[in-house]
């Protein structure tokens, strides 16, 4: 009966072992075809954000086809779908979202603008105490030199953690380069609701400034990943920014936010609906209620009614294998988008 028992269980254990490489096999079978079909994705994604420029050559707005709204219904676009587009042995769907709807944390780097750094901080619900802190150990982060700021951080610091790193004195290229900067934590970068704020918020920073998890979770509202980017072309667009991003511009309070997009949303009050009424041009914003001239005026060292910058994923489906490509797509002009980059997720 042993003996049995001992074949019956290496009988099993043969066969799961068979399943799995049988699986890895058709995986890396697939390999070629996942590649092609997020390629293909990709391409659709710039012929799409090409043809829209030529069609709307003032503005990018929510209810456009890139952005998976309904688009117009006589336009090149109508027929295009992003979703489940069949190809070879599976589909593909994609979904593309601009970077200029976020406040670019290079150029408050570059220009060294505390203010915009402290309202960004501000709007997440980051203790006023903690503020010297972060703000020069993020200018400290991405400024090129290897002086500390009083309140900052260099490598001398980073590299008494554990792991220890340097700091990149550069500018940031991923904003999850936050989660590498004296004082920020989880749960400032993903916000409080996300299950990523879970982590511990002091791994890597051994410092009081960090907050026990009850405390450090309860305290924000949004998140800095919502907030700032890195790659968009530094104006924010007013059609596609949220509210809060939109708070990011001096003057601009929760009201004025609320109002812009109310305004935007067309009478439905719907985003991305066939009755947007996207602002052509940063002038449109006179008509917003607390706005005058001089506001415009002001308004428009920050915004832009164009997108330039755009995050691409294409979600490929092979028999009920998926895989995601990422890419960030650069639109030049009605006739070019150039590709900076794609990777698997």
């Amino acid at each position: 009966m042993m003996v049995i028992a001992a074949l019956t269980f290496a009988v099993f254990r043969f066969a799961a072992a068979m399943r799995v490489e049988t699986q890895l096999a058709r995986n890396s079978s697939f390999d070629t075809e996942y590649d092609w079909m997020g390629r293909s994705g990709v391409e659709l994604a710039k012929y799409v954000l090409t043809q829209q420029m030529s069609i709307t050559p003032q503005y990018d707005a929510l209810n456009q086809k890139w952005a998976g709204g309904p688009g117009g219904t006589n336009e090149v676009l109508s027929d295009i779908s992003l979703t489940d587009v069949p190809l070879g042995p599976g589909k593909f769907t994609v979904k593309i979202v601009d970077t200029e709807r976020k406040y670019n944390i290079n150029a408050a780097i570059i220009t060294t603008d505390e203010n915009a750094l402290r309202q960004g901080l501000t709007l997440v619900g980051v203790p006023t105490a903690e503020f010297p802190t972060i703000v020069d150990s993020i200018l400290d982060w991405g400024d090129v030199d290897k002086d500390a700021r009083v309140n900052g951080a260099e490598s001398d610091y980073y590299q008494n953690l554990q792991p220890p790193y340097i700091a990149k004195d550069g500018p940031i290229d991923d904003l999850s380069e936050l989660l590498l900067i004296r004082g920020i934590t989880p749960g400032m970068y993903w916000g409080s609701s996300s299950p990523y704020a879970a982590q511990d918020p002091t791994a890597r920073r051994g410092t009081s400034l960090s907050l026990s998890r009850s405390q450090d979770e309860a305290a924000y509202t949004n998140a800095l990943v919502d907030i700032f980017t890195p790659t968009s072309a530094r104006l924010i667009n007013i059609n596609t920014a949220s509210p809060t991003v939109l708070q990011m511009v001096p003057g601009i309070d929760e009201n004025i936010a609320n109002a812009i997009v109310g305004m935007r949303a067309g009478p439905d009050g719907q985003p991305g609906t066939e009755d947007d009424t996207a602002f052509r041009g940063v002038g449109d914003l006179a008509s917003v209620p607390g706005f005058n001239a001089q506001a415009v005026q002001m308004a428009s060292r920050y915004f832009t009614t164009r997108s330039v910058t755009f995050e691409v994923r294409v979600e490929v489906d092979i028999g009920g294998h998926k895989r995601t490509m990422a890419a960030l797509v650069r639109r030049t002009s009605a006739q070019d988008a150039t590709v900076l980059y794609t990777y698997w997720e």
